[in-house]
């Protein structure tokens, strides 16, 4: 009696050590999808642990910030590599920011979260001959890199797998242009696919990761699940199996994302421990589905304000960016281009934990006085300014390399040079509001930061100008009431041009990438002046922007209606 007593009591203990280390026991494959196809072709990701992120921001004394939005703007150099006139929307003012580091000018101890450094200069625009003055915004913090560290993630992914992404990367989906070399391309799907599971290796035990699929439909394929608690590998294995078929709905796989966040308990989502996001990938380009203020513009904005937030991650040259530019205005998204699997990798390795950390909401600054704002350049809300307020939604922490915040400034062009007060509010993650006010008097000032946020202006102003200029002719079909005279309208502010709303969104086929001789004259001489301001910038060799510049001057001329349009006497 007394033997099988120690037997059973053995057998119980020995039950109970193995669940109490269960972790390992627990871990589970819980992948519910079906509609998937072994393919040799898909490499898995390198597995790059945080401890390389961890070790990188350490090595900076401090971390800055950038504004919501754009983070980049490879759609726009992609479609000007592949013969392709890019989409306005491409090419933002945050978006080329992001590719570069800002000297901070803040000379202060910054005591609080956000604390704003101003200069000011003027100057006789050389295109326009006109008398401009303007104002940075330096955007830096009192968050010590070694401090930092996110939150918990619950994270699900709303991967798009219609058919579109089935096309090759480099091509438009809609020009139904079949591969005439005989070389097997590579397709968003595959560069999704990989992109995911690049993400996946950021991820924490203690992080939750879920997946939903959509096509015509919406499908759960994998639950929200603590990542200890899931078979890693063979999540990223059925991803890289992933197949596209369908038609495009993203509101249903955008709700059934959101219906996942409802599966955890509410300690389980709290804002002070976890952030909460939807990851969604996709080339954008529906054809199916809601896409109203009511569909997805409004599931994204309602997510916002009950503390999920939305990373838009676009994959393909003809991703649409006129529609995910539009809803990550709202609070708490960003959006991403990738250009590459291996880039986008390289970048999360750096900075991941920041895309996925708003820190600052409700930014506005007012012009108290007699000084008015004319433009805003590096906001992706520049269009809810007025006279007197910039606003910016969200701000997310940016990466500093020797004192120097990456897309950490705004630009505004005002209209004097008066002495002027400048109050700034926002709000922290959990709603306290700040307010700063400081007093200004405008002078000449030389700052590094400040006149290469000019000169990047400078550029992405005469871009849009010449593609909004070129979409006449091609599917916009954009009526011109001004005179064709570029060297005239190049730096004006393309948002108050009268036909920059003219311009079509969602799906369509390519526009040829087409330069005028008007502005091929006009980029030629931009590009020798872009140049010779560059030099005062040792740090920074702008090769995107000299490249893209280059690709265009060598275009040649496309036989169509555009005339040659320079008519200036310079």
């Amino acid at each position: 009696m007394r033997a099988l007593f120690l037997l059973i009591f053995a057998i119980f203990t020995l039950s109970a050590m193995t669940q109490k280390e269960g972790d390992i026991e627990k871990k589970i494959d819980d992948w519910d999808y079906n509609a998937t196809t072994k393919s040799s072709k898909n490499k898995m990701s390198r597995n790059m642990p945080m401890i390389a992120t961890q070790a990188k921001m350490m090595s900076a004394e401090s971390i800055g910030f950038s504004v919501g939005g754009a983070k980049d703007a490879d759609n726009f150099y992609e479609n000007i590599k592949n013969g392709y006139l890019p989409k306005i929307s491409s090419l933002t003012y945050e978006g080329v920011f992001y590719d570069h580091y800002f000297k901070s000018s803040y000379d202060k101890n910054c005591e609080s979260l956000f604390c704003p450094s101003y200069k000011t200069t003027s100057r006789v625009n050389p295109y326009t001959k006109q008398k401009e003055h303007f104002l940075s915004v330096g955007l830096n913090s009192n968050i010590k890199a070694k401090d930092f560290a996110r939150k918990k993630l619950n994270i699900v992914v709303v991967l798009d797998i219609s058919g579109s992404m089935n096309a090759s990367f480099d091509k438009y989906y809609y020009d139904n242009k079949k591969n005439t070399n005989n070389q097997e391309q590579t397709s968003k799907m595959q560069i999704a696919n990989r992109s995911l599971v690049s993400m996946i290796d950021h991820l924490k035990d203690e992080d939750r990761l879920g997946v939903v699929l959509f096509d015509n439909d919406a499908y759960l394929a994998k639950p929200l699940r603590l990542i200890k608690n899931t078979k890693i590998d063979a999540t990223k294995k059925h991803i890289l199996e992933l197949k596209s078929k369908g038609g495009t709905n993203w509101s249903d796989g955008y709700k059934k994302g959101l219906d996942q966040f409802q599966t955890i308990k509410s300690s389980f989502k709290d804002p002070k421990i976890y952030e909460n996001r939807v990851i969604f990938l996709t080339d954008a380009m529906p054809n199916r589905g809601e896409l109203s203020s009511d569909g997805l513009f409004g599931l994204v904005k309602s997510a916002s304000e009950k503390g999920v937030y939305t990373t838009f991650i676009g994959i393909g040259v003809d991703f649409n960016s006129d529609l995910v530019e539009s809803i990550s205005k709202t609070k708490g998204a960003n959006y991403f281009a990738v250009h590459s699997d291996e880039e986008f990798s390289k970048r999360l390795d750096e900075e991941f934990d920041f895309m996925v950390t708003p820190l600052v909401f409700d930014l506005a600054l007012r012009v108290e006085g007699d000084t008015k704002i004319e433009a805003i350049y590096g906001s992706p809300e520049a269009n809810l300014a007025t006279k007197e307020i910039m606003y910016v939604n969200t701000l997310f922490p940016s990466p500093t390399k020797s004192g120097e915040v990456k897309g950490g400034v705004i630009l505004l062009k005002v209209d004097n040079t008066k002495d002027l007060t400048l109050k700034v509010t926002y709000k922290d993650r959990e709603g306290k509001s700040y307010e700063v006010k400081e007093k200004i008097s405008f002078k000449e000032d030389k700052d590094e930061a400040l006149q290469k946020a000019i000169l990047l202006s400078d550029y992405v102003t005469l871009l849009q100008n010449w593609m909004l200029d070129m979409r006449e002719g091609c599917q916009d079909k954009v009526i011109q009431n001004e005179e064709l005279i570029p060297y005239k309208r190049s730096m004006l502010f393309p948002p108050s041009r009268p036909n920059f709303k003219m311009l079509k969104t969602w799906e369509r086929k390519s526009c040829e990438l087409r330069v005028s001789e008007g502005y091929k004259k006009l980029l030629s001489l931009f590009k020798r002046d872009f140049k010779d301001r560059a030099l005062e910038f040792k740090n920074d060799k702008f090769e995107k922007e000299l490249d893209a510049l280059s690709t265009l001057l060598l275009r040649k001329k496309v036989e169509d209606k555009i005339i040659d349009d320079w008519q200036s006497k310079r």
